[in-house]
């Protein structure tokens, strides 16, 4: 996230796609809510009609997939009416002249025609964006959850270099994270590709450093994703920890994980509830959770913050960190001889250079936001302010592609999953919590009223929901959230697991599933008997 939290307050222009953030990030939002009521217009492109889009200025209900073609319309405009910033492009990116003359065939006609939405709201987003002082973009997993997810990013990274909407106050390209710790795991090394501080394992310099850290010999090649590690249990891989992720529920092509996870001939959990994952462990480690725990997080907008336990564990549960260190020491690994959490901190401050100036000490009672490189620093709020660390801002030639399946007579409704305010996630948690439940205690599929008679469905009745991987039953909701022709459903629920149909592919670069389209079917049905499997797996 370029640019603090803080900031949301202060563009003149908002642009959020992809993101549900009222209910997926509902503290945060109350900022971006503060800055409309300040005078701020906000643009929201989305295929369901959210709470933001109700909030909006301008509602672009793009069809899902289709964010590319969305893009690349309003940098043609952008372009074409001269709302570029010369100055920025020349002093500060590379690669303008052919990516310029790339965005000539682009046309709003063009994009509307792929994306659904009118050409006169894309030039009016396009000039806004353009004309404003200061823009600022958020988005989530909405753009990164597809097979173009990175084009998808890289696309709005063009729309702010090509206006300069970046490096200063109130603007920016701002991902929020989906947990609270997601950017600390990343910080962490908790990537294929890096080691902690986003240093690269295919640098030789660092394989040296961290070489000599670990005291043994470390592979110069990347390692593999998830995705990669479910295709190869069974055969290379015949053992697998999973730590506090419930990946039966959360992940795509439930059959193909199920059989991947039952192929090892050792599967070991930790977690602070016994999850659908959990019920298939061989060997399941109680965790200590948020409330129990004393370490640090980095948040959303890569502030580093100190966590502390407010109740003792209970039972046999430990800190993740611990019950990590143990197992390494007893799979003969040296360099985890850690008794405290400040100890972990501190070695992961001396190996990356973006926490270099902090240490525990430090922040007992401060909040830095990274990078931080020396004692003496106060910290980066905003990234990109005087210069880009690699050099210059590198344009991306982009070009649009259809999603891994489309519809099909067979299949001839869109699908697309994400998350409700009521329930975190798979509901490990708020599941488990009687009040929460109280406000959301079963799954159901959005459809628009339209669909819901053309379709024989009952607002409240049950249907059928299809795809080539399986069918789950699922009650009716409708809801003129939901587009003619395109359904929603969210993945938290274990007795409607909705990602049983999804898994069509996955981004080529970052491997990340295409969780946002999936092609299905929607047919009536009668309501499940008590203890009916409501799911079935082909």
């Amino acid at each position: 996230m370029s640019n603090p939290l803080v900031d949301m307050e202060k563009p003149d222009v908002i642009f959020c796609i992809g993101t549900n953030m009222t209910e997926c990030h509902p503290v945060a939002a109350t900022r971006l809510k503060k800055a409309i009521a300040g005078g701020a217009k906000l643009i929201v492109a989305d295929p369901r009609r959210i709470g933001l889009a109700e909030m909006s200025d301008l509602y672009l209900p793009l069809r899902v997939g289709s964010d590319v073609a969305l893009l690349l319309g309003m940098a043609h405009v952008i372009a074409r009416e001269g709302l570029i910033d010369q100055d920025f492009i020349e002093n500060r990116t590379t690669d303008s002249d052919g990516f310029l003359e790339h965005l000539v065939e682009f046309t709003p006609t063009w994009a509307e025609e792929i994306s659904g939405v009118p050409a006169k709201d894309i030039e009016t987003a396009a000039k806004w964006y353009g004309e404003s002082g200061k823009a600022a973009i958020y988005y989530t997993l909405g753009i990164t959850e597809h097979i173009c997810g990175v084009d998808n990013v890289q696309s709005l990274c063009n729309l702010a270099l090509m206006t300069g909407n970046i490096g200063r106050e109130g603007t920016g390209i701002n991902p929020m994270r989906g947990q609270n710790n997601i950017q600390g795991a990343g910080d962490s090394g908790a990537l294929p590709n890096n080691y902690p501080g986003f240093q690269s394992v295919m640098d030789p310099a660092n394989r040296a450093k961290f070489r000599e850290l670990y005291g043994r010999e470390i592979d110069l090649d990347k390692g593999i994703t998830k995705v990669t590690a479910l295709d190869l249990c069974g055969e290379e891989i015949r053992a697998m920890l999973i730590d506090g992720e419930n990946t039966l529920l959360s992940d795509p092509d439930r059959a193909h994980c199920e059989h991947a996870l039952k192929s090892l001939d050792h599967l070991v959990v930790i977690d602070i509830f016994l999850t659908d994952t959990a019920e298939l462990a061989d060997v399941v480690l109680p965790a200590t959770a948020f409330g129990e725990t004393d370490g640090v997080c980095a948040n959303t907008e890569r502030r580093v913050q100190r966590v502390r336990a407010a109740v003792p564990p209970p039972g046999e549960a430990k800190p993740d960190w611990w019950i990590i260190c143990e197992l390494a020491k007893r799979l003969g690994l040296t360099g985890f001889d850690f008794s405290e959490p400040q100890q972990v901190f501190n070695e992961l401050c001396s190996v990356s250079p973006i926490y270099a100036g902090l240490d525990w000490e430090r922040i007992e009672n401060s909040e830095y936001q990274w990078p931080v490189p020396d004692k003496d620093h106060p910290g980066t709020p905003r990234l990109h302010e005087e210069e880009f660390v690699n050099g210059r801002g590198i344009f991306s030639i982009v070009r649009y592609r259809d999603p891994a399946e489309t519809i099909s007579d067979d299949f001839p409704v869109w699908l697309t999953t994400g998350r409700r305010l009521q329930s975190y996630h798979t509901r490990t948690q708020t599941g488990r919590a009687q009040g929460i439940d109280y406000l959301l205690s079963e799954e159901a599929l959005e459809v628009n009223p339209a669909d819901v008679e053309g379709w024989g469905l009952r607002d409240g009745g049950w249907c059928e929901l299809s795809s080539v991987r399986g069918s789950v039953k699922v009650k009716v909701k409708s809801t003129n959230r939901s587009p003619r022709g395109t359904v929603f459903a969210s993945f938290s629920f274990s007795d409607v697991p909705v990602n049983i149909l999804t898994g069509s592919g996955y981004d080529p670069i970052t491997e990340t599933a295409e969780l946002k389209v999936c092609p299905v079917r929607v047919e009536p049905t009668d309501e499940p008997s008590l203890g009916y499997n409501t799911y079935t797996i082909t």
